[in-house]
C-alpha cells in the first residue's frame, strides 16, 4: 500500500534522515517517541505538505513524490479535530465528497451512513461549537473516512480527550476501521492506543526511525537501549553459564536466572515490568525466576503503580493494582519475592 524510500526533509532546525517504511493493506501502524523526535513531520511528509530533499513516495506502487496532498487519496485528524466551525456536522462530513462533485443523493447517503457507524447520525444539523470532545473528534474522523481514503493518517487523535472517552473511541475506532479494511498510520504518546489498536510500531528518534515491528517485537525485544528506556523495558546484563531442564541460565552477578533463549556469552536481557509479579512468600509456581528483592520506591500513575525493587545484584521496575498494594501492604523498604517466567525474560543481544 505504502512505500517510502529513504525520505529526508530539511525544515532548518529539524531533518528527517533517511526513512523507510513499507505499510501493506489494512496494516495499523503507530509511529511513537519522544516529543520532538519528527512524528507529526513524517505523517505530513506523507500527506504531501513539505518538499523532499531526497527519496520517494510510492501509494499502491503508484509514484506520488510530487504530487499535491489533494491527489493522493489520504485523509488526516488531527487532536484538534480541525473542524470547520460555521459549518454543520452534516456539511463537515460532506465537505471532501462534495469536492469530488458527486450527486447530492451520493453525498446525502454516504454521509448518513458513515455516521451512523460513527454515533454521530443524531448531530447532523449541529454545529462543531455545541459538541463535546469525543463527539468532535468522531465527527473529524468520519469526514475522514467518508471519502474512502487509501490511508488514513493520524496525529495524536485522543489526546485531547478525557480517559474515559479516550477508551470508549478507541473500541469504535478499531472497529469502525476492521469493518472497511482501512490502512492506518497513527502518530500517538499512548502506549494504549499501540496495544489496542496497532499491527506494527516504529519507533522514532531525531529524525530516524530506529525500530520497527510488531508491538510484542519492540517492547519485549529492545535493540538499543534508548527503545528500552522509552518503551519502559527493564535491562539486564549477565554471562550464560550453561543449561537446566531445558532452560539456559544466565548469572546476573551472583543471581542465576532462567530464560527460554538460547545463547553463548555474555548477553543483555529485557524483561516487561507488567510480566514480574510480587508475592510476600516463595509460591510454588510456573515462574522459573524467584528473586527476593526491596521495595525502593513507589509512583502511582493512573490505574497502575509502578515499583522501583532492587534485589542484592541488580534494580529493576515492576507495575502492579492499587489493589495488589493494599492486599500485600507494599511500601518502601519493604521485603518481598519478584517472580516472573523464563518465556518473559528475553535475550536481547
Amino acid at each position: 500500500m505504502l512505500e517510502v524510500e529513504n525520505l529526508c526533509i530539511d525544515l532548518g532546525d529539524f531533518h528527517l534522515r533517511d526513512i523507510s517504511l513499507s505499510v501493506e493493506e489494512g496494516d495499523y501502524l503507530t509511529i511513537i517517541g519522544p516529543t520532538g523526535a519528527g512524528k507529526s513531520v513524517l505523517l505530513e511528509a506523507i500527506a504531501g505538505f513539505y518538499p523532499l530533499l531526497s527519496g520517494r513516495i510510492f501509494l499502491d506502487s503508484r509514484d506520488v513524490t510530487h504530487e499535491p496532498p489533494e491527489r493522493r487519496g489520504i485523509s488526516i485528524v488531527y487532536q484538534d479535530y480541525m473542524l470547520f466551525p460555521h459549518m454543520t456536522v452534516f456539511d463537515n462530513i460532506a465537505f471532501g465528497l462534495r469536492k469530488k462533485d458527486l450527486p447530492k443523493e451520493e453525498i446525502k447517503r454516504e454521509v448518513k451512513y458513515i455516521a451512523r457507524e460513527l454515533r454521530v447520525d443524531h448531530i447532523l444539523h449541529r454545529k462543531p461549537g455545541t459538541l463535546s470532545g469525543g463527539e468532535q473528534q468522531r465527527v473529524a474522523l468520519a469526514r475522514a473516512l467518508v471519502i474512502k481514503p487509501k490511508i488514513l493518517l493520524m496525529d495524536e487523535p485522543f489526546s485531547a480527550l478525557d480517559d474515559k472517552t479516550r477508551e470508549k473511541l478507541r473500541s469504535l475506532v478499531r472497529e469502525v476501521i476492521a469493518e472497511h479494511g482501512t490502512t492506518v498510520i497513527h502518530v500517538t504518546h499512548d502506549f494504549e492506543d499501540v496495544f489496542v489498536l496497532a499491527k506494527h510500531v516504529a519507533v522514532m528518534r531525531e529524525g530516524r526511525i530506529i525500530q520497527f515491528g510488531t508491538p510484542e517485537e519492540v517492547f519485549s525485544r529492545p535493540q538499543c537501549e534508548f527503545v528500552a528506556d522509552f518503551t519502559g523495558t527493564n535491562l539486564l546484563r549477565g554471562k550464560i553459564v550453561g543449561e537446566r531442564n531445558n532452560l539456559t541460565m544466565v548469572k546476573v552477578g551472583s543471581t542465576i536466572l532462567y530464560t527460554v533463549d538460547k545463547a553463548e556469552g555474555n548477553v543483555t536481557l529485557s524483561l516487561r515490568p507488567e510480566e514480574v509479579i510480587l508475592a510476600s512468600e516463595p509460591s510454588k509456581c510456573s515462574a522459573q525466576n524467584v528473586v527476593p528483592v526491596t521495595v525502593e520506591s513507589m509512583e502511582r500513575r493512573g490505574y497502575h503503580v509502578w515499583l522501583s525493587l532492587s534485589s542484592d545484584d541488580f534494580s529493576f521496575r515492576a507495575v502492579v493494582t492499587p489493589n495488589t498494594v493494599v492486599l500485600l501492604g507494599i511500601k518502601p523498604r519493604r521485603r518481598f519475592y519478584a517472580l516472573f517466567k523464563a518465556s518473559t525474560l528475553k535475550v536481547i543481544k
